[in-house]
């Protein structure tokens, strides 16, 4: 098995426990697909473009999903105030209330995998994670 799939499968299993964790905590009406747009907002808010580029859909996709995001009250969108021509999504109250669910969820789930691997080949797991990331994500700080 190659290691983009051995990197994936992981994921994917601690996506399916966050959304589980959430709808179970009431915020049953987020989809898979709004929450991939949604975990990339940035703290200060983030432009309906980057977001599109960040999840890699069309614009026309993110705008879709954010709607929905609004209309369920997990973001709003408010204005740029680097350009009073756009409008940034930021996280809404519900939207926070979200992430502290899911925080839990992804605490638990690593608790799991470093109780499973044991702490030092948690602690090199991450560490090489983190260096990957250096160059396969364009989006780190």
């Amino acid at each position: 098995m190659n290691t983009g799939m051995l990197l994936f499968l992981p994921y994917r299993a601690m996506e399916q426990r966050v959304m589980a964790a959430v709808a179970a905590a009431g915020f049953d009406d987020l989809t898979l697909a709004q929450s991939r747009v949604f975990q990339r907002i940035a703290p200060g808010g983030s432009r309906l473009t980057d977001l599109a580029e960040q999840a890699q859909i069309t614009k026309q996709s993110a705008g879709f999903l954010v709607d929905a995001l609004q209309e369920r009250g997990y973001v709003e969108r408010v204005p740029d105030p680097s350009d009073a021509r756009a409008r940034l999504v930021r996280i809404a109250p519900r939207g926070e209330q979200v992430l502290a669910v899911a925080a839990a969820a992804v605490a638990d789930v690593e608790a799991e995998w470093a109780a499973h691997l044991g702490p030092a080949a948690m602690d090199d797991l991450r560490g090489a994670l983190l260096r990957l990331r250096e160059i396969t994500d364009p989006w780190a700080d």
